[in-house]
């Protein structure tokens, strides 16, 4: 009850703040002559925003850059000590290796899904079309580590002999086989596959609503031109939906890209990155937390920053594109 009361306090706090600064900042420029107001009103309310992001993106970001050319406690400078340990390491290499899985894999599939139930979904009636876009999207609600919490009594293996709390070993057992060590399967990456199922779980939902909504846009003169052209669902599907929605798709895997490399609570609560499935993100944590390595774990976080520019470069090229398309 206390905690719950101070969030509550912050909040109202917070909000209050926001407005009285905002609105000392408007009488102030009010007081100015009108010609000054209406050039500086634009850039005086865009100030605390733009305050805010120097303090807490830029400059720890610059700060970040700084320490990863530092030793492991950030007080002096080794040169490129912590990236060349990096690059020369296995352990790194086989986080950056299954990170570059999860990417390739996980955006696409999320995609694949995520579309093919957008299309199922809405050909069903509004309210049984309502309830599965809810239950669909529900997962997404779910906390990475709530999901993980719930998918480990899904892969969870005891011994032979022992009950199986798991889902899939008592379906195995029922059967008449042996339990099987899930996560601990580490050939051909399957261990690494069965937590991306985690991901997928929790991302086919966003990716759903999102191209649901772009589907529900194709103008119907555009299908109907088609279908009186002679074209099948299918071909009207491939040639005209996938055209027109094709920028929402773009965006909805470079969202979807993004999350997946910053991935780290569903390995680090299913598997800690042992058996093979570590990733950046949980090597991050553990050299900055475990190791208490500060230089290494900032090199990786601008390796990571570095991997993710060209992205959102893209992703602003293409939203200039479809503004200049309009």
């Amino acid at each position: 009850m206390i905690k719950a009361t101070n969030i509550l306090l912050t909040v109202i706090a917070g909000i209050a703040v926001a407005l009285i600064l905002f609105w000392v900042l408007n009488w102030l420029v009010e007081r100015l002559p009108r010609k000054w107001e209406y050039r500086l009103k634009p850039y005086v309310f865009i100030l605390p925003a733009f305050l805010a992001i120097v303090a807490y993106l830029v400059y720890p970001a610059i700060l970040t850059i700084l320490d990863s050319f530092k030793n492991d406690v950030s007080t002096s400078f080794v040169g490129v000590s912590n990236y060349k340990r990096l690059f020369t390491s296995d352990d790194f290499h086989q986080s950056l290796f299954n990170t570059l899985l999860w990417v390739a894999v996980v955006p696409v599939v999320s995609i694949i899904i995520g579309l093919g139930v957008a299309v199922l979904v809405d050909r069903l009636r509004p309210s049984a079309e309502k309830t599965a876009k809810t239950l669909i999207f529900m997962p997404m609600a779910i906390s990475a580590v709530g999901a993980a919490t719930v998918w480990r009594f899904v892969y969870a293996y005891n011994v032979p002999g022992q009950p199986q709390v798991g889902l899939l070993n008592a379906l195995v057992t029922g059967v008449g086989h042996n339990p099987v060590p899930w996560l601990t399967i580490s050939t051909l990456r399957f261990n690494s596959f069965l937590l991306m199922v985690m991901m997928l779980w929790a991302q086919v939902g966003f990716s759903m609503v999102l191209l649901s909504a772009a589907v529900k846009a194709v103008p119907t003169d555009t299908l109907e031109a088609a279908r009186i052209d002679g074209a099948n669902e299918r071909q009207i599907f491939r040639r005209v939906v996938i055209p027109q929605i094709w920028p929402t798709i773009i965006t909805v895997f470079v969202t979807v890209v993004i999350t997946v490399m910053k991935v780290f609570d569903i390995v680090y609560v299913m598997t800690n990155g042992n058996f093979q499935t570590n990733v950046v993100g949980v090597e991050f944590f553990n050299q900055l937390f475990t190791n208490f390595d500060n230089g290494t774990a900032s090199a990786i976080v601008v390796i990571l920053l570095i991997a993710i520019i060209p992205i959102m470069v893209f992703q602003v090229r293409q939203f200039n594109s479809q503004q200049a398309a309009r």
